[in-house]
């Protein structure tokens, strides 16, 4: 008799925990718990037709696409890892997604004006915790990138940033206590391990915090421990409340950052390989959507090219 998906999904782990990173397996485990082993555990055989009606019941209750395809990704691994064992026949199966499921989010931005006040208070109150939320809005660094300096990675002189690791917490239990532990790792990709130009007026503000510091603490916290994401992302919340400004996402600074040099008119090219995206259609796709006027350029150029 076939092993379940409960009893099969016990094997993978203990085979892909070896070789995928902590965080990696951590969000794999935290899927296949949460959302699979419910529904599928005990089942020794699959058709297409239930894994759409399980992407249906996860986006009906509110999971992103986003997460529905990270849980579509683990599903399709344990069922070829099943395969492979001669538990299960080969399945191959196309799932779709509602229309409306795959419509764009508006990216989650601060103004101009918004972004000079933010930046102005965080100069004028300068500390460790300011200097890295002025660090992302100088260079797109994501949260765990910016938890994950160290002093060190900071070359004023030179004027780089070294992005060499990051911080995240991951959930380490596979039973049903939820165990959480600091990873400190390789950034996601490795497009991400870069080393991003430091403006002008940001070498100027590092400078005096570099003659201060211990090279191999870190930034943030100014530790020989990193501060935990969440902790930073609820101080950022907390600052953006008492200068007035929306709650946006602590990742809007990303956004801001890469917004601004598009609209700055920098290389596409670029502004990719300084946010580590591993492909330059990820920057197009997340950051250049040309409105009317420019579509409105396009065409008048293309009529007077051929004297229409």
């Amino acid at each position: 008799m076939s092993r379940t998906f409960s009893e099969v999904s016990t094997l993978w782990k203990a085979g892909k925990r070896l070789y995928v990173k902590k965080s990696s397996y951590a969000t794999y485990v935290q899927l296949l718990n949460t959302h699979l082993l419910p529904s599928l555990g005990e089942k020794t055989c699959f058709t297409e037709e239930e894994i759409q009606a399980l992407v249906n019941a996860k986006l009906d209750q509110g999971l992103s696409l986003k997460t529905v395809r990270c849980l579509l990704l683990v599903l399709k691994m344990i069922l070829r890892f099943g395969t492979k064992l001669g538990e299960w026949p080969a399945l191959t199966f196309d799932v779709h997604f509602p229309t409306q499921a795959d419509g764009k989010k508006t990216l989650q931005t601060l103004t101009v004006a918004q972004q000079q006040r933010l930046v102005r208070y965080l100069q004028e109150h300068l500390s460790c915790k300011n200097l890295g939320i002025l660090i992302c809005l100088h260079s797109g660094l994501r949260i765990g990138e910016v938890c994950g300096l160290q002093w060190k990675d900071l070359d004023p002189a030179a004027g780089e940033i070294h992005i060499r690791q990051t911080v995240a917490r991951v959930w380490l239990s596979d039973g049903e206590e939820r165990e959480y532990a600091l990873s400190i790792g390789t950034p996601k990709t490795l497009s991400s391990m870069r080393d991003i130009p430091m403006a002008t007026s940001l070498s100027r503000i590092v400078k005096p915090f570099r003659k201060l510091v211990q090279a191999d603490n870190y930034v943030v916290s100014n530790a020989p421990e990193p501060l935990e994401p969440r902790y930073y992302r609820d101080y950022y919340h907390r600052l953006l409340a008492s200068l007035g400004l929306p709650p946006l996402r602590f990742h809007a600074l990303r956004h801001s950052f890469a917004t601004r040099c598009i609209e700055s008119k920098c290389d596409y090219k670029t502004v990719s390989v300084i946010l580590g995206h591993s492909s330059i259609s990820t920057t197009l796709d997340l950051y250049v959507h040309p409105g009317f006027a420019e579509k409105k350029r396009a065409i008048d150029r293309m009529a007077r090219t051929l004297k229409l």
